[in-house]
């Protein structure tokens, strides 16, 4: 039996172009920030947009594909796993922040916007429990 499940699916919008960078050994990152919007309704009875706002890491190929064809505004779907990293600054107040580990992202954009059809990108699954792509939810 699995000990958990941390899966994390969003479909949005790229907030600006990714940022690429090299790790010591060669490895492309990519880290870029995507939008996801959704109407709630308001006391009044009108609909109001809200948006939350995600940060996510791609690393070795799919960084590469990050930074040849996304852009801002790109309609993208990305799968991943969530990760809180924690540090201290020079004050010694602590600092978190929450970034989602892609492992498989899927371009959305029509063929005029992106200059391409729909392109997916997976990597493998570390730490996957066996099964777990069976679950109903």
């Amino acid at each position: 039996m699995a000990r958990g499940l941390n899966k994390v699916m969003i479909l949005g919008n790229v907030g600006k172009d990714p940022e690429i960078r090299y790790s010591k050994s060669g490895s492309a990152i990519a880290n870029l920030t995507v939008a996801t919007t959704e109407g709630r309704k308001q006391p009044s009875g009108e609909y109001e947009d809200q948006t939350e706002w995600h940060r996510v890491v791609f690393f070795g190929k799919q960084a590469e594909t990050c930074k040849d064809y996304l852009h801002k505004g790109s309609k993208v779907f990305i799968e991943g796993r969530l990760q809180t990293n924690t540090w201290e600054d020079k004050d010694g107040k602590k600092n978190y922040t929450t970034e989602i580990i892609g492992f498989t992202m899927l371009m959305l954009d029509s063929k005029g916007s992106s200059g391409g059809t729909p392109q997916q990108a997976q990597a493998p699954r570390p730490n996957t429990p066996q099964g777990s792509d069976d679950l109903p939810f």
